[in-house]
């Protein structure tokens, strides 16, 4: 039994990525093509970039554009590629996730909201071959 219910909390762990670094939390988040964690993130309003559309939107509407595009674009593995930590409110990271339609360049920033990380800005281009 001990062993069953071990195994079972070892699978949980998998499953959903539980750290306190708010960085790793949201590549895992979209390693994994996880929209609705990842808007549990968002800021009430968010400057997204996806494409040529560019804005600032709420975060319904960035839950939208962002479930539309991982539903073409589903990620098979992400590489980071540039990360700051020199402010301990806004971190800011820049991942190249691999998807089955390609390769996009992902930026994203996190900033401290009265001690919650909030995803505050996030863009997604394609990644130019070199």
């Amino acid at each position: 039994m001990k062993m069953l219910y071990l195994s079972f909390l070892l699978s949980l762990a998998v499953l959903q990525p539980r750290t306190d670094d708010p960085v790793e939390r949201t590549i895992a988040f979209l390693k994994q093509g996880n929209v609705a964690e990842l808007c549990k993130t968002l800021a009430p309003s968010i400057d997204l970039a996806i494409a040529d559309n560019q804005d600032t939107y709420p975060k319904e509407k960035a839950q939208v554009m962002l479930n539309a595009f991982f539903a073409k674009n589903q990620p098979v593995s992400a590489k980071v590629v540039h990360r700051l930590n020199s402010n301990p409110d806004l971190l800011y990271a820049v991942i190249i996730l691999t998807t089955k339609g390609g390769n996009y360049r992902v930026s994203f920033s996190v900033k401290n909201n009265k001690g919650v990380f909030q995803l505050t800005e996030l863009g997604i281009s394609e990644e130019k071959a070199n």
